[in-house]
């Protein structure tokens, strides 16, 4: 009889586990509401999902302190200095990151004073010699920033994919949407991105002067 009802016990077990499982999993095993019900559930589920990133999301470089490749600083005094900055963020294990590096060196120069662009290393202080050794072989002499606190630091730990490029006006509001992935045709993205920020601000497009 305890021999019979120990293996009822573990039965009873293994069952509640399998069904746990099942649910997580996404399975049918689990009573779901239906119809009206449920499409009121996924919405209020979606709203509340949408509003909590929208409240957290940083889309102002208003203060902070950010540490230089050079083992300078750079804060939102570096940003008020220009009309538009241009953030590239990318990682040395981001292999679209790395093609990319010498069309942004390139692009990089044909710039005027109002326009700048800064790369953020997410992975740089790990391997400051391997940071630099990329953006030699790229020909990249801009700035390029590591590590930060403030809003640069919220912004860092926002970033999903790499690269990602974004552009700020002087008061480091971001312009327009993210630049996500390597791009085929690099200069004509940052160019549009610029551009629309100049627009914004009634300065004169790249190139039209």
């Amino acid at each position: 009889m305890r021999n019979q009802n120990w293996t009822t016990a573990v039965l009873g077990t293994v069952l509640s586990c399998a069904l746990l499982l099942s649910g997580c999993a996404g399975g049918q095993d689990v009573e779901e509401p239906s119809g009206t019900e449920q499409m009121e559930q996924t919405e209020e589920s979606v709203t509340e999902t949408t509003e909590t990133t929208e409240e957290t999301k940083i889309r102002v470089l208003e203060s902070f302190t950010a540490k230089t490749l050079e083992e300078g600083t750079f804060t939102e005094d570096d940003l008020a200095q220009k009309d538009v900055t241009v953030m590239n963020f990318w990682a040395t294990f981001c292999g679209p990151c790395i093609v990319e590096m010498p069309d942004i060196a390139e692009f990089a120069e044909t710039l005027p004073d109002n326009v700048q662009i800064v790369t953020v290393c997410l992975d740089g202080e790990s391997d400051l010699e391997g940071v630099a050794d990329i953006l030699d072989q790229a020909g990249y002499a801009g700035i390029t920033l590591l590590s930060g606190d403030g809003d640069f630091e919220a912004l860092c730990r926002q970033v999903m994919y790499t690269p990602t490029t974004i552009v700020v006006d002087k008061d480091g509001n971001m312009i327009g949407d993210a630049i996500i992935g390597g791009q085929t045709d690099l200069a004509k993205s940052y160019t549009d991105a610029i551009n629309k920020a100049l627009l914004s601000m009634g300065k004169a497009e790249l190139g039209s002067e």
